[in-house]
């Protein structure tokens, strides 16, 4: 686990558990288990998880309803001070959220192989020919976070 901003390991640990209860009640809803919360001044102000079956919207990906949720927390679409935190490493469209959403800090558990944008496939958190970058912490609780979309997907086949 790699950190680079003033959160501790702990508060790391403990808002993951939080996306991991939220991706836990995605698979039980026969959505793919994925959870982010988002945290500001040490409060979480959103949680949510996937929800593209239930709605049908292929953009109800669990960053964007918790960003949104957080935005209308906040009053503006400016998230400069928060942290999206998230159990699977965000895929281009969530990147372009946080980014578009000026996102502080990004964390992650389960690195995306097959679609990553902060680290594994591309690096939208940090491309300089971007106007905003944020920093990431990759890797928390990573064995869960996998475990839960192993667990999903044996299952489906």
């Amino acid at each position: 686990m790699t950190s680079t901003k003033f959160e501790s390991a702990d508060q790391l640990h403990e808002w993951m558990g939080l996306a991991l209860a939220e991706a836990e009640a995605a698979g039980t809803e026969g959505e793919v288990p994925i959870g982010a919360v988002v945290v500001v001044d040490g409060e979480v102000v959103s949680r949510r998880h996937n929800e593209r079956e239930a709605t049908g919207d292929p953009t109800a990906h669990a960053e964007v309803l918790a960003l949104r949720d957080a935005a209308a927390h906040a009053g503006t679409w400016r998230l400069s001070e928060a942290t999206l935190v998230v159990t699977l490493e965000p895929c281009p469209m969530c990147a372009g959220t946080a980014w578009a959403a000026r996102v502080g800090h990004v964390v992650w558990g389960a690195a995306n192989d097959d679609a990553g944008a902060m680290g594994s496939l591309y690096n939208l958190a940090a491309d300089p020919r971007l106007n905003h970058e944020h920093l990431v912490t990759a890797g928390v609780r990573a064995d869960e976070c996998s475990a839960l979309l192993v667990n999903f997907f044996t299952k489906r086949r």
